[in-house]
């Protein structure tokens, strides 16, 4: 059983994905609902939840900061970053801070839950497009900043293998597992053990921080 937080300013809006996700999953279950950042932080010790559904935009502590607090304490706890706005800079900071992806509000239920079952498992949830939106961020914050947030076992990097590298930019893309191993002709198996390889090697966290990385880089194995 999945444990579920919801976090979000709107009363409906907590009430209606409790309702929605109990009744149409029996993997999930919603332990604990919050109005702001503050609240998810108070109650994470009684809750214990598995994945939170944060609101970037929340009165007193937004979806941003507060998921960087609860990855500092409870780097377990996946978080899913709600949003109805084209925030990319709020949605670049959280998955800075270990978000494991976002969703804008109005999805489908089964596009939900699918996202909540995929994040519980250490997969990431990066939209399609995941590559315009990271490029374009930081072709802005390259002009300003010079060394990329995102840091890794550098004396590894020239250690990666060509399959390790297309297993990296396949992840920048925001493809699943499945995608990949559709891709590149390899089994789901393969590119987990691939994907465990590269985090060990580079001393990252999970696939999103490899994402980001990957594009701060410009895939620079690729353009060699």
């Amino acid at each position: 059983m999945i444990r579920v937080m919801i976090a979000d300013d709107q009363q409906l809006i907590r009430q209606s994905l409790r309702i929605v996700l109990e009744k149409e999953s029996d993997q999930i279950r919603v332990c604990g609902v919050a109005g702001n950042g503050r609240e998810v932080i108070e109650t994470l010790d009684q809750t214990k939840p598995d994945v939170i559904l944060m609101d970037i935009r929340m009165p007193v502590l937004d979806g941003v900061q507060c998921t960087k607090k609860v990855k500092e304490t409870h780097p377990e706890i996946r978080i899913i970053i709600l949003t109805t706005f084209d925030d990319d800079e709020y949605v670049m900071d959280a998955l800075r801070y270990g978000a494991s992806g976002y969703l804008l509000k109005g999805i489908s239920t089964d596009e939900l839950i699918s996202a909540i079952v995929t994040v519980d498992q250490g997969q990431a949830m990066l939209n399609p497009d995941i590559e315009m939106k990271l490029l374009r961020l930081f072709s802005q914050v390259t002009r300003d900043v010079h060394e990329p947030e995102i840091e890794v076992n550098e004396r590894y990097v020239s250690e990666l293998t060509d399959n390790e590298w297309k297993i990296i930019t396949e992840v920048a893309k925001g493809h699943s597992n499945k995608e990949i191993a559709a891709n590149l002709s390899f089994s789901q198996g393969t590119v987990r053990n691939y994907l465990s390889q590269i985090l060990d090697k580079l001393g990252l966290r999970d696939r999103t921080q490899l994402a980001i990385w990957a594009v701060e880089r410009r895939y620079e194995r690729r353009q060699e």
